[in-house]
């Protein structure tokens, strides 16, 4: 399986660097894995037009990130929650119907935009609690890491 992990800003801070670098080594063992980082759009005043806009410059760069005939898995809080069997299950399910390429996109501070949302074959929520997009970077590729141990049978995950 190849995943692509398509995140809307760049990462600075060394610890969740290390901890992306660690799952990233870790799930070479069961995929291809790739980070694609696009650029946060900069943002002038907070208004609702602003924002929209802003959203629509990171959609397009995204867009154009994502690789050809990948699932798209849009990562939003109104997306669906499940627990780590149910992503297992969810990610053999694409397996099983012969999508081999998976692409997870986590957005910005302002979310996705909804053109990158209605892409998606599947809109995931790690939680209604507002994580820093840092921070789901690493609790994601966690969480696909978890998914494929326990597919494989292994023993991180109890």
């Amino acid at each position: 399986m190849e995943i692509t992990l398509i995140c809307v800003g760049r990462m600075k801070e060394k610890f969740y660097i290390d901890a992306a670098s660690e799952y990233i080594k870790r799930l070479g063992a069961y995929c291809r894995i790739s980070v694609k980082e696009v650029p946060e759009a900069v943002r002038g005043r907070s208004t609702a037009g602003e924002t929209e806009s802003a959203l629509q410059r990171e959609g397009a760069a995204i867009a154009a990130a994502i690789p050809r005939g990948a699932a798209v898995i849009a990562m939003c809080i109104e997306g669906r929650q499940m627990s780590s069997e149910e992503f297992a299950g969810a990610i053999e399910d694409f397996a099983g119907r012969g999508i081999s390429k998976l692409c997870f996109i986590i957005g910005g501070s302002d979310g996705l935009h909804q053109r990158i949302k209605a892409m998606a074959s599947l809109r995931m929520s790690m939680s209604l609690m507002t994580f820093p997009h840092h921070l789901a970077r690493v609790m994601l590729l966690e969480q696909i890491y978890r998914a494929f141990s326990i597919s494989n049978g292994g023993k991180y995950h109890k």
